[in-house]
C-alpha cells in the first residue's frame, strides 16, 4: 500500500473519512473478558473538529486507538476512507500511523535534552511531506521559545511543543488523548487554542477525547460514550472559541 493509495482515498469527497460499523474490542484479562467497545457505528468527516465525551472506562482511548491503527478491533469494521484498517498487517499499520496519524497524549512524552525545535525536527526528519519545524512552532505561538528546553518551559508550553511536533509531519489526522488533562483551565484554553488553530489554518481532522463536556462547545461533531457504546452524536452549528469556554 502506498502513500498515494490513502491520500486519495482520504479525498474522495461523498464519504466520511472514518466509518465504523458493529466495532468491537475485547481484552483478556486473566479469566475475564473486558468489552472495551460494544457494536459502535459512527462516522467522522475530513477537516471536522470532534470531540468524544465520557467518563474514565466508557471506551474512548479504546476507540482513539482504533481510529489511530495502535489496535485492532476484535469484530466490526473501522474504515479510513476506502481503507479497513482491521485487514492491514503490522507494516501497513506502520505506514498508516507514520504517515497520516499525528498524536498527542496528556503527557508531553518530549525528550529532555533536547530543545523545542529539536524535538519538531524528530518528526520532520522522517516524515514524508513535512511542514518547516519553526512554522510548526509558530502555528502553536511558540517560535520564539524554539531553543528552549523542556525543562524551561511551562506544562501548557510544553504540551504546545508536542502539538507542533504532531502537526509538523502534516498528517490527515490530529488525535488527541486528555489533551489539557494535566493543565489549569487558563493554560488549557491556550492548548485548545492551538488545536483549533492547527483544524482551521491546516484543515486537519482533529479528534479530541475528554471527560470535560465543557470542551465540546468548540466541536463541530460531539460523541458522548458510556459503557463501550455510543450514546449520543450531536453536531454543533455554532463552535464556540477556546477563549468562550470556562470549566
Amino acid at each position: 500500500m502506498t502513500n498515494h493509495d490513502f491520500t486519495a482515498a482520504a479525498q474522495a469527497p461523498d464519504q466520511p473519512l472514518y466509518r465504523a460499523r458493529a466495532l468491537s474490542k475485547t481484552y483478556r484479562m486473566g479469566e475475564v473478558d473486558v468489552h472495551a467497545l460494544r457494536g459502535v457505528d459512527l462516522e467522522i468527516g475530513a477537516g471536522q473538529f470532534c470531540v468524544i465525551l465520557g467518563a474514565s472506562g466508557s471506551g474512548k482511548s479504546t476507540l482513539l486507538n482504533l481510529l489511530g491503527g495502535l489496535d485492532r478491533p476484535s469484530s466490526g469494521t473501522i474504515h479510513y476512507s476506502d481503507t479497513d484498517l482491521g485487514a492491514l498487517d503490522d507494516a501497513e499499520l506502520t505506514f498508516f500511523r507514520r504517515n497520516h496519524i499525528g498524536f498527542v497524549f496528556q503527557f508531553y512524552n518530549l525528550i529532555a535534552n533536547l530543545s523545542a525545535i529539536e524535538n519538531i525536527e524528530l518528526v520532520t526528519d522522517i516524515a514524508n511531506e513535512p511542514m518547516d519545524a519553526m512554522q510548526a512552532l509558530a502555528l502553536v505561538g511558540l517560535e520564539k521559545r524554539a531553543d528552549h528546553f523542556p525543562s524551561q518551559l511551562s506544562g501548557g508550553e510544553q504540551q504546545r511543543v508536542a502539538i507542533a511536533r504532531a502537526i509538523a509531519k502534516n498528517p490527515a489526522v490530529l488525535l488527541c488523548d486528555e489533551p489539557t488533562g494535566a493543565l489549569d483551565s487558563a493554560t488549557g484554553i491556550m492548548v485548545l487554542r492551538a488545536l483549533q488553530r492547527a483544524n482551521h489554518t491546516l484543515g486537519t481532522t482533529t479528534i479530541v477525547i475528554t471527560h470535560n463536556a465543557a470542551i465540546a462547545q468548540m466541536a463541530d461533531h460531539i460523541i458522548h460514550m458510556a459503557d463501550g457504546r455510543i450514546v449520543k452524536c450531536e453536531t454543533n452549528p455554532r463552535p464556540c472559541a477556546p477563549e468562550e469556554l470556562s470549566w
